[in-house]
């Protein structure tokens, strides 16, 4: 129940507009990246299926919020691989559409540098992915094929394979 509580409370926090004065310089993180995580990733036109369970799933304010999130990407691709039903059923199950998807975000900025000397990241959803640096970084069972793509509020890398939480 803690979990859940604190789940809620991060994801308020996040949703809670701030009022920026004009001279207040930009974070690291937002520098170079005029793009929140989400339009990001809308503009890359990879992850129309991503962009749609995060609207599904009630996310997208959330990903667009100060951050920062570290986003591992499945495209559509990835999507397309999951067995028949899968995206549909979850699609339709807002409780574990959200789960599978913050399954894929850890909080704070994770580079690429920083993966590679992780063998495993807690994430949104409170479980843990295993990071491997075997035959190309994996991400549990999805390789790691784009790396560090700049948002105003975090990165993202690109996955080939949803993940799912264990």
């Amino acid at each position: 129940m803690k979990k859940v509580v604190s789940a809620f409370a991060v994801a308020a926090a996040l949703s809670t507009p701030f009022a920026v004065r004009a001279e207040a310089p930009k974070p690291a993180a937002q520098v170079g990246a005029a793009k929140d995580i989400v339009d990001t990733a809308v503009a890359a036109g990879s992850f129309k299926t991503l962009a749609k369970a995060l609207q599904a799933a009630d996310l997208v304010a959330t990903l667009k919020g100060p951050g920062p999130f570290t986003v591992f990407a499945p495209t559509d691709e990835a999507f397309a691989k999951l067995p028949p039903g899968t995206l549909d059923g979850l699609l339709k199950d807002k409780a574990k559409l959200k789960a599978v998807l913050t399954y894929h975000v850890v909080a704070g900025k994770v580079l690429a540098a920083d993966v590679v000397k992780l063998t495993a990241a807690k994430t949104v959803q409170g479980g843990s992915v295993a990071i491997s640096t075997k035959d190309g970084v994996k991400v549990d069972n999805a390789k790691v094929v784009k790396t560090d793509i700049a948002a105003s509020n975090g990165v993202i890398h690109v996955i080939d394979t949803v993940i799912l939480p264990k």
